[in-house]
């Protein structure tokens, strides 16, 4: 009879520790927090897509069972996708309009917004081509079309407005402006030679350098500085993960792969 109870007593110890062990994994499934089973999203400007594509191989081999999926496309885009309800790890923005109104509506981890990049505006023409040297070449009769960033979504369209703006150029390059919804088909339409100039920032410049010519730097005092921020979503599911992905975006080995496509890391 003795044994009997000991056997019995066996068996519903077993059966708590499996139920326990299998809550433990559906907890853990449900969260996405499984240190073997972490994917991050990240949406992330269109203009850090190359400087990216370098760095995930090398976040994922050091954090082993750790995968990244990107997000990519014109930050003002972006936003309005996380304003919805996109699942969202960690955004960067190419400017801090988008990450301001993220803020204020509440939707940032406490903490995890800082400035992580620098960029600057370009003034490009479809290689080869002469007839532009200067901006003001696009207020006449040298450039029948210029490529720009659609300025209600695009911050590099944003800032082309701005810098066009203040240099009495904008009134002439809107009959002629051709809209990108980000700022790869900016790019793209001058590397095609669809437009005779366009605004672009300078990483995305250096992509193609035979496709493409730098004219000039745009006057860094006609736009306000090209900050890109990042910050970590409040309704992130995988906290601890997001934030260890921003610490390595601020890394030395990071920072290396920014300034190699044309980044000033901050």
């Amino acid at each position: 009879m003795k044994s009997v109870k000991i056997l019995i007593i066996t068996v519903l110890m077993g059966v708590l520790i499996i139920g326990f062990t299998a809550c433990s994994t559906q907890n853990n499934a449900q969260t996405g927090d499984s240190a073997d089973n972490v994917n991050l999203t990240i949406s992330a400007a269109a203009s850090l897509k190359n400087a990216m594509e370098e760095l995930t191989p090398m976040y994922e081999q050091a954090n082993k069972g750790q995968t990244l999926t990107f997000n990519y496309g014109g930050s003002g885009d972006l936003q309005k996708q996380i304003e919805n309800g996109a699942p969202t790890d960690v955004f960067i923005s190419a400017a801090q309009k988008q990450m301001d109104a993220l803020e204020q509506e509440g939707l940032l981890a406490e903490g995890t917004r800082e400035d992580l990049l620098k960029n600057n505006l370009v003034l490009i023409v479809p290689r080869g081509k002469t007839e532009i040297a200067t901006i003001e070449d696009l207020g006449t009769d040298k450039a029948a079309q210029v490529a720009l960033g659609e300025p209600s979504a695009v911050p590099a369209g944003q800032y082309a407005e701005e810098a066009l703006t203040n240099l009495n150029l904008l009134d002439t390059v809107k009959e002629k402006a051709v809209y990108g919804k980000d700022v790869t088909q900016v790019l793209t339409y001058v590397e095609n030679g669809e437009v005779d100039a366009g605004l672009v920032y300078e990483t995305d410049a250096k992509s193609v350098p035979d496709k493409v010519t730098i004219v000039s730097k745009v006057p860094e005092s006609s736009y306000k500085t090209v900050i890109y921020p990042m910050a970590v979503l409040k309704d992130s599911t995988l906290q601890d993960a997001a934030k260890n992905f921003e610490s390595f975006l601020n890394s030395d080995e990071a920072k290396a792969v920014f300034e190699k496509y044309g980044f000033e890391p901050l």
